[in-house]
């Protein structure tokens, strides 16, 4: 019986020249069905007028025939360019705020609650998809408490501006980062209304020299409020990961989260529980629960949504970023390997869900 990810494995081998990227890492196969021994899909290009957008259908063809003889194939071709000029708008109104084209999939890293490491979570998954080969951005838009300069030791950073007023991100470790906490005093509070927040949260994503991502990654403030609106009004996500610790008090809220997202139809990629156990040195076969055992495994159980991994409760995860160094810098930590681990999995599950799952749309919210 022929699978979906029978597809998928036989797609990677049809490789995109320029960038030296397989289709599935690029996110071109959407919308994929199988069947029998049918097979269909959608090859949605970001760019239809490189050189390999009129040969790609027929080595995909090509493969899958070499693969799965007697597979009968349906490929259609398409492209979100195609009939879109530069003022294409969504809903009446025109899109702002939007990464470019190079942008493959953007990443929404959340909690219902703060205090839960929603950021040590965000910072080393960077970190670790960055180690992978993988070209990595991180957005801070937690605009009040940004953690990210402070994470990746760059406290006096600041970001310079193209000559076209586009800002340039800090890069380190691999990673395009780009926070509130370069551009303020970090002594003086920011204190905004929401429409201020807002244009911010909009400048960072759409003003902002990303260029070719695989991952864009936005580290949100805690909550369901004017930010986590923005974002979901102003790009198209690839879908959210939740933050949670196991005690109960921070499972209600990461309940909240998910719903909020289900709400508005982003796809919730996987739950991460954190400080999910302790491990002295001394006894490292031993666990103690600090928090509750297994809480947000059982979360993600219940609401049907995947499991990505637990954390340990361990005191280099903080002094690390303490001393801007993300844990997943030290390739010897039993720690980063914990969190290379939630990235590879997470890369599984965006693949996946840019294959079978229709593409996320830009929401309206009109209450």
């Amino acid at each position: 019986m022929i699978s979906a990810q029978n597809i998928l494995s036989s797609l990677r081998a049809v490789v995109e020249p320029a960038s030296g990227k397989d289709i599935i890492r690029l996110g071109w196969i959407r919308e994929l069905t199988v069947s029998g021994d049918s097979a269909s899909f959608t090859l949605m290009l970001s760019d239809p007028t490189i050189p390999f957008a009129g040969r790609v259908r027929s080595a995909c063809l090509e493969v899958l025939k070499k693969d799965f003889p007697g597979l009968n194939v349906q490929v259609e071709q398409d492209s979100p360019m195609i009939g879109l000029g530069d003022d294409f708008q969504i809903d009446g109104k025109k899109s702002e705020g939007t990464p470019g084209s190079g942008v493959t999939n953007i990443i929404a890293v959340a909690s219902g609650k703060g205090g839960v490491g929603k950021s040590t979570v965000a910072s080393n998954l960077a970190v670790s998809l960055a180690a992978a080969g993988y070209a990595v951005g991180l957005a801070d838009v937690d605009i009040y408490g940004p953690s990210i300069p402070t994470m990746f030791g760059l406290e006096t950073a600041k970001p310079r501006v193209s000559p076209d007023r586009k800002i340039i991100p800090v890069e380190k470790y691999g990673v395009k980062l780009l926070s509130m906490g370069f551009l303020v005093d970090p002594e003086k509070a920011v204190i905004w209304r929401g429409p201020m927040v807002t244009s911010a949260v909009k400048q960072f994503l759409g003003d902002t020299e990303w260029g070719d991502l695989d991952f864009l990654i936005l580290d949100l403030p805690p909550g369901t409020g004017d930010i986590q609106l923005t974002i979901v009004q102003t790009v198209p996500l690839s879908g959210a990961v939740i933050v949670s610790t196991p005690q109960r008090v921070a499972l209600a809220d990461a309940r909240k989260g998910v719903a909020m997202f289900d709400q508005v139809g982003v796809p919730v990629l996987g739950v991460v529980e954190n400080m999910a156990y302790f491990t002295p040195d001394e006894l490292p076969d031993s666990k103690y629960y600090i928090f509750g055992k297994g809480g947000a495994r059982d979360l993600a159980d219940d609401l049907k949504v995947h499991f990505l991994g637990e954390i340990p409760l361990v005191e280099s995860i903080r002094t690390n970023a303490d001393d801007g160094t993300p844990i997943a810098t030290d390739v010897n930590s039993p720690s980063a390997k914990v969190f290379a681990e939630i990235a590879q999995d997470l890369v599984k599950q965006v693949e996946w869900r840019n294959a079978v799952r229709p593409a996320t749309q830009v929401v309206e919210i009109v209450r």
